[in-house]
């Protein structure tokens, strides 16, 4: 006898190989990885860094702009970790998507989580810093460090409640050819979440702070003062707007125009613009150092402790100085 292979399964099987077949290759091959963990590697512990010396400025001076700048710096480091680690370089390259669904939907919902903390966060230092300077005379009574912790930990818990919906999120690469309506809804969204609607808010918000300068320096008779909290937030609205118009540009283009999936063109814009959106990450530290003299300081402060208290270092710089009766205790050149 002649085994005769069963149709349905050869069916399939072409079916299969057909639609690997029309697959759009990755065109950048093993650059995203490489660039990823360089970004983690870079990132994470510069984030770090920039967390500890606004904590510290934080604590010091009671602004409550720097209270956001720290909740901003505590979400990229979870997208550092969600989106970046696990999302990129543990499920795609590590574990090459063989992961379990849910797994893969739970990590979706701790994405969009950060993701929407940290770029609402911003949103709010928009409007903090706004505040200040078209009424400084009711800033200090709307915005003090209580009010401003509630204020922080209910954009955490929005962001979270915000994020659920996208545990049925497909990515661009797993969509169905047209995308599903509710992956139309889904997308369009999170263009509207993370891109359109802050981005709205960050113009008009701005315009309304270079207005008020000009017009400061128009009646001042002179160069109008530019604090260096406004100068930052000028500077990391402008980074994101630059660094996220590529994404969304294409995540539209791929809704209506062209499968990431079936062109290549599209699938390398893809993978283009979502390194440069990570970029945003990473870059807010250089921009802190740039700009503010006291961000500096704090950082050389917090590296020569770190350094003081270092293993290495604890045996020549540590000295005994007797208090009480006699008893001795330890201490660090650095405490005064």
């Amino acid at each position: 006898m002649v085994p005769v292979p069963n149709s349905t399964v050869v069916v399939w099987a072409s079916e299969v190989a057909q639609l690997e077949a029309e697959r759009s290759p990755c065109m950048v091959g093993i650059f995203p990885i490489v660039y990823y963990s360089i970004l983690l590697g870079l990132g994470l512990p510069v984030n770090i860094l920039t967390a500890v010396a606004l904590s510290r400025l934080a604590t010091r001076t009671k602004k409550s702009s720097y209270w956001y700048l720290l909740a901003l710096t505590t979400s990229d480091i979870l997208t550092q970790v969600f989106i970046i680690f696990v999302g990129f370089i543990l499920q795609t390259a590590i574990l090459a998507r063989a992961v379990l669904s849910a797994f893969i939907h739970t990590v979706n919902v701790l994405e969009f989580t950060a993701n929407h903390t940290s770029i609402w966060v911003t949103v709010l230092l928009t409007m903090d810093r706004c505040m200040a300077l078209c009424h400084p005379l009711r800033y200090h009574t709307v915005s003090y460090p209580q009010r401003t912790h509630k204020i922080i930990a209910a954009i955490f818990a929005v962001a979270l409640a915000t994020g659920i919906p996208f545990y049925w999120w497909l990515d661009a690469w797993h969509d169905a050819d047209p995308p599903a309506t509710l992956d139309m809804v889904l997308k369009w969204v999170h263009c509207v979440t993370i891109y359109f609607l802050p981005c709205s808010i960050f113009l008009a918000t701005n315009s309304i702070i270079i207005c008020k300068l000009k017009q400061r320096r128009r009646f001042g008779g002179g160069q109008p003062h530019l604090s260096k909290t406004t100068a930052l937030l000028l500077a990391v609205t402008a980074m994101f707007i630059v660094l996220w118009t590529p994404r969304t540009i294409v995540m539209i283009c791929h809704l209506y125009v062209a499968s990431v999936k079936r062109d290549w063109r599209m699938h390398l814009a893809l993978d283009i613009a979502n390194m440069v959106a990570m970029l945003n990450t990473t870059v807010n530290f250089f921009l802190y150092c740039f700009v503010s003299q006291t961000f500096r300081r704090m950082v050389g402060e917090v590296l020569r402790t770190h350094l003081q208290h270092s293993p290495q270092h604890g045996s020549t710089t540590a000295r005994e100085e007797p208090i009480g009766h006699g008893c001795p205790v330890v201490r660090g050149d650095g405490h005064r």
